[in-house]
Formats: C-alpha cells, sequence, structure tokens
C-alpha cells in the first residue's frame, strides 16, 4: 500500500527568508573565497583544509579523515591536497599509527601561509557578517545552524 503525504508548502514569508538565506550564504562564501584568492592563491575549501591540519596533532590527519572532517569527496581532497603539496603548503607522508595510510601534513610554510590568510577570512566574517548581524540574531544563527547539523549528521539520516 502506498502512503502519500501533503508537501508542506512555504508561506510566503518562509519562501523569503529561505531565499534570503540562500542568496546571503552564496555572497557571503563567495566573497570570503574571493579575498582569500586575491590576497593569498588560496581558495575557502583550501583555508579550511589547512584550519584542519593546523589544529591536528603534529598538524597531521589521514586523508580519508580529512575528507570527512571538510565533507568533500576523497578525491576532491585528493586533487586540492596535490595542488597545495606544489605549493610546499602541505606533504604527504604514511600515517605514524599503522604505515597504511596516507596523511596530509602542514608545513611551516603552510602554517605561515594560513596565518596570514586567517587575519583576511576573520576581517571578512566580520565585515560582512558580524557587522551586519546583531549578537542575538548572530547567536541564533548558530543555534539554527547546529541543529541542522546534528539533525542530518546525527541519528535517522
Amino acid at each position: 500500500m502506498e502512503t502519500t503525504t501533503a508537501t508542506p508548502w512555504l508561506t510566503a514569508e518562509q519562501q523569503g527568508v529561505w531565499r534570503s538565506f540562500l542568496g546571503g550564504t552564496t555572497a557571503l562564501m563567495d566573497r570570503l573565497d574571493r579575498d582569500l584568492r586575491t590576497a593569498h592563491g588560496l581558495s575557502m575549501p583550501e583555508y579550511e583544509i589547512l584550519v584542519r591540519l593546523s589544529e591536528a596533532p603534529g598538524r597531521s590527519i589521514r586523508m580519508a579523515e580529512l575528507a570527512d572532517a571538510v565533507g568533500h569527496s576523497r578525491s576532491r581532497v585528493t586533487h586540492t591536497i596535490a595542488r597545495l603539496e606544489r605549493e610546499d603548503i602541505v606533504v604527504r607522508g604514511q600515517c605514524s599509527d599503522d604505515g597504511r595510510g596516507v596523511s596530509a601534513v602542514l608545513t611551516d610554510h603552510g602554517l605561515s601561509t594560513l596565518e596570514a590568510a586567517a587575519h583576511t577570512h576573520v576581517q571578512g566574517v566580520n565585515d560582512y557578517l558580524l557587522d551586519t548581524a546583531g549578537a542575538e540574531d548572530f547567536a541564533a544563527l548558530g543555534r539554527v545552524m547546529q541543529q541542522v547539523v546534528e539533525k542530518l549528521n546525527g541519528k535517522g539520516f
């Protein structure tokens, strides 16, 4: 037996909020990406990888774990790491714990690159988002997005 449910269409107000969210997140991420590319030759996905590596013990993460952490396919992360290797920002090596996997390791040059790029990125977040949203709105946005992450990455999905 087939069951159907009615689609819960958005109200006009909800539709307006949804479109504002889509437009705002797209514009924000595009601008942050453009700023990083212009000032440091890094894309937002590359910047995120460098941040994850900088926060890891020994500035090293298994490639598979890195792909999961940044939400990209393994092949996309492999391609990105290859580009960062050519710039001496990251090196690849065997995992120290079992020698079977491959890890990405942030080099000293990569850490310096990240430190410079972080100023550009954080200034952009301040200029484009924090200066626009009040503290209460920003906190509410954080709560909502955390709930989305938990719902989609947690139980049931």
